[in-house]
């Protein structure tokens, strides 16, 4: 809401991006309600379309899109144009770009696919458009929704991974209604924006590659691995059309793929990346397994979407034989963080990863043991639960 208000009324069009259902449509409904309480605009003057609606199943390209909106909005004064999951509209681009220059307009659009910020709008709107990204429910909205305390967060945090971030999730306690909700979400977003939205049709094979990089979750891959790892279950795939799928699924905000830096040489090293899921609560469900399945690497999970959703860019990192978790990027700023379950007794190697960087920046050990908070040669240990509710 902060970020629709400070942009109202810029000639910059917004632009709302994140996967289905992590709550695009429901921050614009909130804003317009704003526009017509507090801001006093005349219901007129606001024209909101949600293609995903049976009722504008009839605007199927840029000329039909910009014919209703013209004969639709107020008559006089500046219009409010708000587009819901326009990616469906052939060609949308033009016409956005039209009512940008034929109108007096503040122009609010989402979409549930990150080409939604590629090629043709790159090109007509460059420079004339802010994202805001959606994701599911951070810890921290999590907790305060569901009235945590100090006593109950660690409790709380494993229900969390178990559940996930979704809104929808939070307003249920049965679990086979959270997990028929997951379920539908995971169906909506492979089946509509990733096989729907290709020439492949082999679902099969995606459903395959979907398990396979929420069961490795926060460990190096590679595409020749992956390609591998079909093959051992009979399931032959080629190297290009595993990245088509590796695409599809990131554009779809499905997965974020952290790459490996070399701290030494400062540059991007083409060797394995990680997947990291955009809800743990959706791995779980998809796979079949509880919160403790793999729970440090849940954990680092949830630690890299967390600084996706603060703003950072984020990387792994590699300083010689060691191996960072994330190295957190926003402007000048730069933190190193490891990600541990508990610091290991009799052993430094966690803090020993961060402390032999030569440059003065910030490093972090983010751990999950209340107990091991507190200063180890130099490098701050925070109890992982207090960080993610920024504490």
């Amino acid at each position: 809401m902060n970020f629709l208000e400070k942009f109202k009324d810029n000639e910059q069009i917004k632009v709302i991006t994140g996967i289905r259902r992590s709550g695009k449509t429901f921050i614009m409904k909130m804003f317009i309600d704003k526009l017509k309480t507090d801001d006093q605009i005349s219901p007129e003057n606001i024209l909101q379309i949600n293609f995903e609606s049976f009722a504008f199943r009839k605007i199927n390209d840029a000329d039909d899109l910009y014919e209703y909106v013209v004969k639709h909005v107020g008559k006089s004064g500046k219009q409010y144009l708000f587009f819901d999951e326009i990616q469906n509209v052939k060609n949308w681009q033009e016409a956005v770009n039209a009512f940008r220059v034929d109108l007096d307009c503040d122009i609010y659009i989402t979409g549930s696919n990150s080409s939604l910020l590629s090629g043709d709008l790159a090109t007509l709107l460059a420079g004339r458009y802010v994202e805001m990204h959606v994701f599911p429910l951070s810890f921290s909205e999590y907790y305060n929704y569901h009235q945590g305390t100090p006593e109950t967060a660690y409790q709380m945090f494993l229900q969390y991974i178990s559940d996930g971030g979704f809104p929808m999730i939070s307003l249920t306690e049965d679990e086979d209604v959270k997990n028929s909700i997951k379920e539908g979400i995971i169906d909506s977003v492979i089946l509509n924006d990733v096989l729907l939205r290709s020439k492949l049709r082999d679902e099969t094979s995606l459903l395959k590659i979907v398990g396979y990089l929420m069961s490795e979750v926060g460990n190096s891959i590679s595409a020749a691995k992956i390609v591998s790892t079909m093959k051992s279950n009979h399931l032959n795939i080629s190297s290009p059309t595993l990245s088509n799928y590796l695409s599809l699924l990131q554009r779809a905000f499905v997965f974020y793929r952290a790459q490996q830096y070399d701290l030494r040489g400062r540059k991007l090293l083409r060797s394995n990346d990680k997947f990291y899921v955009v809800d743990t609560g959706l791995r779980n469900t998809f796979i079949n397994k509880s919160s403790q399945d793999n729970l440090g690497h849940q954990l680092e999970n949830v630690v890299y979407i967390e600084l996706l959703r603060r703003g950072y860019k984020v990387e792994i990192g590699r300083y010689d034989d060691k191996e960072i978790d994330f190295i957190a990027r926003k402007g000048s700023e730069v933190v190193y963080y490891q990600v541990t379950m508990s610091l290991p007794a009799g052993s430094t190697r966690e803090t020993d990863n961060l402390r032999f960087i030569p440059d003065g920046y910030k490093k972090e050990v983010l751990t999950l043991n209340l107990m091991d908070q507190g200063i180890v040669d130099g490098v701050r240990v925070k109890y992982v639960i207090d960080w993610l509710l920024n504490k």
